[in-house]
């Protein structure tokens, strides 16, 4: 599968915003991996699955989070650390390695923002996500000039 993340702001799928900012603090709504509004992956996360087949759709989720945040900048601001991310994965009962899968995440960040990228995290199995989605990522930015 080869995604190639949209530009623009992600579009809400209900009744909320994509991302909240309160002076040099942003926090976001969680993102599921959608490009173009469709999800790119859907389905539950087993032990059988080789975690490699997520990356793409882990990085398209974290994408979207960044572009939701990027959304309230204002001129010459940008997104320099995140304090905190939280990754949901729909998982079976079974599976162990939900920090793996948040290892994508947090490397994509790495590798968009630098070291200050890297900040509190948490990785979460629940049983399901919203439209199928078998990621969702939310996070909370410092905005600096």
């Amino acid at each position: 599968m080869q995604i190639q993340p949209e530009t623009g702001t992600p579009v809400a799928q209900g009744n909320y915003v994509v991302a909240k900012r309160h002076r040099d603090i942003v926090y976001t709504s969680g993102m599921t991996p959608r490009f173009q509004g469709a999800l790119v992956r859907t389905g539950t996360v087993t032990c059988d699955d080789d975690l490699n087949d997520y990356k793409e759709a882990v990085e398209l989720a974290t994408s979207n989070a960044l572009k939701a945040a990027g959304s309230v900048l204002g001129p010459g601001e940008r997104l320099s650390e995140v304090l905190t991310m939280t990754v949901f994965i729909a998982a079976s009962q079974d599976f162990r390695e939900h920090s793996r899968l948040a290892d994508f995440a947090s490397n994509f960040l790495l590798a968009k923002l630098g070291e200050e990228a890297v900040g509190t995290r948490a990785a979460v199995g629940v049983s399901s996500l919203p439209g199928g989605s078998m990621v969702e990522i939310q996070m909370t930015v410092i905005v600096s000039l």
